[in-house]
């Protein structure tokens, strides 16, 4: 469970840059006393003043006045007062020039809903006790929430039309960005989420930064889009980071530590990078329109945020324990002809669906299913299974057939017959041989073979004829067996001569 913002300490220790407040000064226990801006011509703080000033002070107030209110202590009721005091009478919204909340402190709830921030907005260090809520608010200059504090947050089709920056921002609670547009560039850099943060629909006009940042829980980016040149990451997602229907129209390197990706129905409409840790991979449905690399990451990711680049290690927390390769789920419905896998573990992907096979591109260790070991039952007769690469679909179909030492197909999964399954076989094949790896597309020969010999909707001659091939030879990849029929031959043939 996450400790909400501290109620009681200051954001600021140090002497503040402006004018001061000084209430309730102690030579020993607070020489500085209340950090919050005066407010002019007073020597007080909005939360200071006596109830004459205070209501002087908002009266003067109206729509598009600038506010400065750094370091103040601010009620949820003094805080609607405020608002109140600039509320455009036309719009029925809070109309503000530049506003200055620098180290603020807000007690209760922070209702901005609607709010329009005209020129800068600064929350810089800001610490929010209760929920912060930026629905719909629109901020026309620079947003500045770096380093500030958040219990629940929200800024739900909030409009940053300026540079948004978050860095080092704390959320505590969930924190929701739903429909979100930013048309500058944003910086969510050592940002932590301690718990779930949705970007849903969000649309992301100018560059994207978030380098260094964490999210305790899920990551949801569904329908998202990002239109100019984006890094994301280094971060680390304790859950799933998900990606769904995104629409990537720029070139993006996505570097994550994370539990799961979910890439489905994603449309890839420039070149992209993923160097991914610990995650399953799902891309299935997606839109290749330029090359897509999907990369295991061996070593910990380097931060490089900070000043001069320096790099330090990226701590991966909850996953640090578990198995830091990267597995692929599925590539169902890809046009995989832009698809490069490298050393990426494929032993559960699904390719039933997709399309260009033959040119997918697979290097390094790509490691895909193997056969039971061992000598084996199958009904009455024992059986030692040929060790070669197999898709995980022939596992599932020969599991269904009763054999149980095959991995079965999850509830509910379509299990397909050899007739479908002959064509993956080929469709790979041909993608090692294209790369003069004839070693490992021997064993794509094989699992073709077998298919097809298995696959009743082929005359019964061409699958006698293949039986008859696979018993002797093995397919004419399996030396063994033909030395072993060779040697039979001859102890035959010396044995009729003998007789």
């Amino acid at each position: 469970m996450t400790s909400p913002p501290d109620s009681t300490a200051h954001p600021s220790a140090a002497v503040p840059p402006w004018p001061y407040c000084g209430h309730g000064a102690d030579s020993t226990d607070s020489p500085t006393g209340c950090l919050g801006r005066r407010v002019d011509p007073y020597a007080e703080c909005l939360a200071h003043l006596c109830d004459s000033h205070r209501a002087a002070y908002l009266t003067s107030l109206g729509p598009g006045s600038d506010l400065d209110h750094r370091g103040t202590s601010l009620t949820e009721d003094l805080l609607n007062r405020l608002l109140g005091g600039v509320r455009d009478p036309d719009t029925r919204r809070p109309l503000l020039g530049t506003a200055r909340f620098d180290s603020a402190r807000f007690l209760g709830d922070a209702d901005f809903d609607g709010t329009h921030f005209r020129n800068e907005a600064g929350f810089e260090q800001a610490v929010f006790l209760g929920r912060a809520s930026f629905a719909a608010t629109e901020f026309s200059g620079d947003a500045q929430f770096e380093r500030a504090r958040f219990r629940a947050a929200q800024f739900r089709e909030a409009r940053f039309d300026g540079d948004a920056w978050f860095g080092e921002a704390r959320f505590a609670g969930e924190v929701r960005f739903d429909r979100a547009r930013f048309s500058g560039y944003v910086r969510f850099g050592l940002v932590g989420f301690l718990n779930n943060a949705a970007f849903d629909g969000a649309r992301f006009l100018g560059n994207v930064g978030l380098q260094g940042t964490r999210f305790g829980g899920h990551a949801w980016f569904d329908g998202a889009r990002f239109e100019s040149d984006s890094r994301l990451g280094p971060l680390v997602c304790a859950g799933s980071l998900d990606l769904s229907a995104v629409v990537f129209a720029a070139p993006v390197i996505i570097e994550a530590a994370a539990g799961r990706v979910w890439c489905t129905r994603t449309r890839w409409e420039a070149k992209a990078v993923l160097r991914l840790r610990y995650a399953t991979v799902d891309l299935s449905e997606s839109v290749l329109a330029h090359p897509l690399s999907v990369t295991a990451q061996a070593a910990p990711f380097r931060d490089r945020t900070g000043t001069g680049w320096t790099e330090h290690a990226l701590g991966e927390g909850e996953l640090g324990g578990r198995d830091a390769r990267v597995h692929m789920a599925s590539v169902r419905g890809v046009d995989t002809a832009h698809l490069v896998l490298h050393n990426v573990d494929l032993t559960h992907c699904l390719f039933s669906g997709a399309v260009h096979l033959d040119q997918l591109r697979l290097e390094g260790d790509c490691a895909l299913a193997l056969p039971p070991a061992g000598v084996l039952r199958h009904g009455r007769i024992p059986m030692r299974w040929t060790v070669r690469r197999t898709l995980v679909e022939e596992q599932h179909w020969r599991s269904a057939r009763g054999c149980d030492a095959w991995m079965a197909a999850p509830a509910g999964a379509e299990v397909l017959e050899p007739s479908a399954l002959a064509p993956l076989y080929r469709q790979l094949r041909k993608s090692f041989e294209d790369s003069r790896n004839e070693p490992d597309a021997a064993d794509f020969y094989y699992g073709e073979m077998e298919m097809r010999r298995h696959d009743l909707k082929r005359p019964r001659a061409e699958r006698t004829l293949l039986a008859f091939y696979w018993a002797m030879s093995g397919y004419g990849l399996r030396a063994s067996r033909a030395l072993v029929w060779l040697l039979g031959a001859m102890v035959a043939t010396v044995l009729v001569m003998m007789l």
